[in-house]
């Protein structure tokens, strides 16, 4: 299947350093399509034991996809051939916990001091902006995998930053992600307890 961006661009896949086409591209972590990967599957299998047992309600939305062209090689079966990828409209994460409305980005770097606004889009900030206007639980996971740790953000703590981005630093200091986040514990069940985080910052 032939996917395309927006642009109409063709999705291209990461090649070897020699130059030929990659046998697994998801083993190469320093493409930006699979640099959140591991976070990505760390939180989805937390949120598997969340649901498992009844803690919460947490999902992954799906990226959109525009269908542009199909075969039906067969009555009963549908072959997608080609597709966009639509730019997402909201965060990674959404759902209930605690009686309450749950929203959260996702974010991994492989820098050592700061975090690079430029992860974020400027409609996931506008979006979570919204989620916290009508008081829904709003922030980020953010992942320093030269250290292996995480930590759990608010959002009040994002856009201070995001707002002096044209002027000011592009980045924000782990000093501050430390001082104001909460350190994720992980553990095997669940992977990365994210929400033992969210309880310290938001009931307490």
């Amino acid at each position: 299947m032939d996917l395309n961006y927006p642009n109409g661009k063709k999705f291209q896949k990461p090649l070897e350093p020699n130059g030929t086409k990659m046998k697994n591209p998801r083993a190469n972590a320093s493409t930006f399509s699979n640099r959140g990967m591991k976070l990505e599957k760390l939180i989805n299998e937390s949120n598997t034991f969340y649901l498992t047992h009844n803690r919460a309600i947490i999902h992954k939305k799906p990226t959109p996809l525009q269908i542009v062209q199909v075969d039906y090689p067969k009555r009963s079966a549908a072959v997608v051939k080609e597709a966009y990828f639509k730019q997402p409209s909201t965060t990674d994460y959404n759902g209930v916990y605690r009686g309450r409305y749950i929203d959260f980005e996702a974010k991994e770097t492989n820098h050592k001091t700061s975090f690079p606004l430029k992860n974020f889009h400027p409609h996931q900030i506008e979006h979570m902006r919204k989620c916290v206007a009508h008081g829904g639980i709003c922030f980020v996971i953010i992942r320093f995998s030269m250290y292996n740790v995480q930590y759990v953000l608010s959002v009040e703590h994002v856009f201070p930053w995001w707002e002096q981005l044209e002027t000011g630093r592009k980045s924000i200091p782990l000093d501050q992600i430390e001082q104001h986040g909460i350190k994720i514990k992980t553990g095997a069940f669940p992977a990365i307890d994210y929400l033992e985080a969210v309880d310290e910052l938001y009931f307490t």
